[in-house]
This record gives structure tokens, C-alpha cells and sequence, in this order.
């Protein structure tokens, strides 16, 4: 495997995309890709994520799959989707914006464009964003009014179906709550089929002045296929972010999170969970920018790992000068079910202010055996008592999901992914 794209082959990609207000936006990231490249294990911030594999998938996707038509995702697997969460849908299959669905989710309060008609400037700065950027066909800019409170989540879709051949594909959704708006938002990811995929996303969320948003990623890609995926926050005056993550599929997943309190009042609350099995990898990275004061960010992540698995968390804190009133908060711990598990925790706090209040810890361990000794005196079996120590550990992260109608599902799912892992012997 490479570690370097195969430049000429995503400039003759690149040319081959639809003409239209991305195209200059294209050809500025896709000289920004050819001078800075993508990361490798050299970066700090990628020291435990090594993206060797992600680059051979798309240098093999641009020497064949890259030439032909974008398949279509199966329409019947799309709605099966989306009616598992009742909410105003939005779709992104294979990379292609469903522009049918762009029509579904206009609703009171809420405008939805293409980024192709919207006056928008793209960022493409930061890591694989260059990449994302270069290779967009289009994407999403979701608008919601001052004081509007829609009536459903705002669904994210980002489906993938790899049946016929190799495939990448990129995601963008640029995202404004105005003034006192309050939102609630899912980014849901999903892939099928057994031939290599890799899955770039991109997300910029804009919180005016005293809104609030409520942010549910749900990620459950094929255990075959390669992800990765970065939420850039902004929040104003008083505004609320509640952000909740779940990682159940996905061979490579590498997740950023960053978030910029830039008005005094800000309160950012988000957690994670993240269940890997045999081979899988998990990297979250999370920072939050304490800009002014007083301001609040509450982070915690859980991780289950079961077999010869990795899994990383970084999360920092930056405390700027004059940020004084500053409360920052990190936890992360993680069950490792097996020998062969291995989590890289960082906990990071920097501090350039004195009136402030901070702190951080993980804890790696495995399940108590005691507990399991007393489940097991009150009749259950060691599995059963197993899948009930775990789902207790995992639930607690459930929990503290804001959109309610979430909750049922959300619960479902780590219950159905934790008795498989159980019951197939995973590291146990």
C-alpha cells in the first residue's frame, strides 16, 4: 500500500465533475492536497491512526471506479432507513444529494439549499478537508430561522452502498441556527456491501446567539469500510450544543470534534460511545476552544473493546487568555473485554488564564468480577450477567441523549450490538 495520492488521477477526477459554483472552490483544494498531502503517523494528531489503507482505496477508486456513473443506492433500503427516526430527512447516497429530499425537509422555520446555489465559502484547511473539498459533487446548506423551533429532528442521511465496486465518496452540510432557534439534528451513517469503501464527511454547525442545538451522530458502516468524519462548532452568546456519538460499525473510523465557544454564556455538553470488535479501530478526537468567559464545555466518552481491537481518544481543552470563568470537564473510560484490546487515552487541558476551573481522567479496566460472581448467584449465566454489566456501563451514555424520541432506538441498537458480541465470544 501507498501512503500518497495519485494526484494526476484526482485532478482528471476532479475535471470530470459537474460544472457549476464549486468548480474554482475544487481546484483551490485540490492544490491545497497536492502541497500539504494527507496526514500520516507522523502528525501528532494522528500518531495512532494510519490512513495507509484509506489512501490505497481511493488511489484504486480513482484508476477505475472513479470513470463510471455513480451507482444508486436502492430506494427501498433509503426509506427503510428513514423510517426507523420519524424527522424531516435529508439524503446523501454515494455522495450524490438526493435533491428530491431537499424538497421533503422544507418545513416552518427551516430552509434547506444545495451549496452549489448558495453563497457559501467552503473551508478546506484542515486535514482531508482538502480532499472532501476537491472531490465534492455537492452538498447542503440547512438554514434556521430566528426563533423557530421545527416541529422534527433534521435528518442527515449519508448512505453508501459498495455491492458493485470500490468505492469513496464525500459529504458536506454546512449548518446556521439563528438567533434563540432551537434545533434537534441526527447525522446518520450507514453503509452496505462487501466490495472497500471509504466515507468522507464534513460538517460546519453555526450556533447564533442563544440557540440551541441538539446533535445525535449515529454511525454503522460496514465492518469492511473506511470513515472519516469532522463537526466544526461556532457557538454565540448563551447558545447550547448537546452532542451525543455512537460508533457500532466501520473497519477505520477516525471522528473530529471541534468546538469553538466564542460567547460568554456558551455551554457545550457532548458524549460518545464507541463498541469495537475484532479488527475494528476507533480514533475520536475532540477540542474545545474556550475563547471568553464564563463558559462551560462537559465532555465523556465510553468505550466496550472486545478481540484484537484499537481504540483511540484525545480530548483537549484550550483555555485562551482573558477565557476567565472558564468550566471545562473531560472524562473518558473504556471496558476492554480482551488481552488483545488496546486503547490509547489523552486527556489534554491547556490553560492561558487563571480564574478557572478545570479538570480530566480516564480509567481503562475490564468487568468486575465480583459483579459477575453476585449476577450469577442470582441465577443468571455468565453471559447473560456479562451483556447486563455492559449494557450498564453503555446505557449510562444513552442516557443523556436529548432527543427523546431517540432514546428507544438509540437503546435498541447498543443492546443488539452488545448480545452480538457476547454471544459470539468476542475477546471473552
Amino acid at each position: 500500500m501507498t501512503s500518497r495520492l495519485a494526484i494526476d488521477a484526482l485532478r482528471d477526477a476532479v475535471a470530470r465533475l459537474p460544472d457549476n459554483r464549486l468548480s474554482a472552490t475544487r481546484l483551490a483544494a485540490l492544490d491545497h492536497l497536492q502541497g500539504q498531502g494527507t496526514p500520516t503517523t507522523a502528525h501528532e494528531d494522528w500518531k495512532y491512526t494510519d490512513l495507509s489503507d484509506v489512501i490505497d482505496i481511493s488511489n484504486q477508486w480513482l484508476a477505475h471506479s472513479a470513470q463510471e456513473r455513480t451507482p444508486d443506492v436502492a430506494a427501498d433500503q433509503i426509506n427503510a432507513l428513514k423510517d426507523r427516526i420519524d424527522a424531516y430527512w435529508l439524503v446523501i447516497a454515494n455522495g450524490q444529494v438526493d435533491e428530491s429530499s431537499v424538497a421533503v425537509a422544507q418545513a416552518a422555520g427551516i430552509s434547506v439549499s444545495l451549496l452549489s446555489d448558495a453563497d457559501v465559502a467552503l473551508d478546506f484547511d484542515a486535514p482531508l478537508a482538502n480532499l472532501n473539498t476537491a472531490l465534492l459533487r455537492d452538498g447542503l446548506r440547512i438554514h434556521v430561522e430566528a426563533d423557530a423551533q421545527p416541529a422534527k429532528p433534521i435528518g442527515i442521511l449519508i448512505v453508501d452502498d459498495a455491492s458493485s465496486a470500490v468505492g469513496v465518496s464525500q459529504a458536506r452540510v454546512e449548518i446556521d441556527l439563528a438567533e434563540r432557534s432551537t434545533a434537534s439534528l441526527i447525522e446518520h451513517h450507514v453503509s452496505t456491501g462487501r466490495s472497500r469503501h471509504y466515507a468522507n464527511s464534513i460538517v460546519r454547525l453555526v450556533l447564533g446567539d442563544h440557540a440551541t442545538a441538539r446533535y445525535v451522530r449515529i454511525q454503522e458502516r460496514d465492518s469492511g469500510h473506511s470513515q472519516t468524519g469532522r463537526l466544526n462548532v461556532r457557538m454565540g452568546r448563551d447558545s447550547s450544543f448537546e452532542h451525543s456519538a455512537f460508533d457500532f460499525g466501520g473497519k477505520l473510523i477516525r471522528n473530529d470534534l471541534l468546538i469553538d465557544l466564542c460567547g460568554p454564556g456558551a455551554l457545550a455538553t457532548f458524549t460518545g460511545l464507541y463498541i469495537a470488535v475484532e479488527g475494528q479501530h476507533i480514533d475520536n478526537h475532540t477540542r474545545v476552544d474556550h475563547r471568553v468567559g464564563p463558559a462551560k464545555s462537559i465532555q465523556e466518552y465510553r468505550g466496550i473493546l472486545a478481540g484484537a481491537t484499537r481504540c483511540v481518544w484525545n480530548g483537549k481543552a484550550i483555555v485562551h487568555a482573558g477565557a476567565d470563568g472558564t468550566d471545562a470537564e473531560q472524562a473518558n473510560h473504556n471496558l476492554l473485554l480482551s488481552e488483545q484490546s488496546e486503547i490509547d487515552a489523552k486527556p489534554e487541558l491547556e490553560i492561558y488564564a487563571d480564574d478557572v476551573k478545570c479538570s480530566h481522567g480516564t480509567t481503562i479496566g475490564q468487568l468486575d468480577e465480583s459483579a459477575l460472581y453476585y449476577l450469577r448467584t442470582r441465577g443468571l449465566d455468565r453471559r447473560h450477567a456479562q451483556q447486563l454489566l455492559t449494557q450498564a456501563f453503555a446505557q449510562s451514555i444513552v442516557d443523556r441523549v436529548s432527543i427523546d424520541l431517540l432514546q428507544d432506538t438509540l437503546r435498541e441498537m447498543v443492546a443488539v450490538r452488545l448480545s452480538k458480541l457476547i454471544e459470539g465470544d468476542i475477546g471473552l
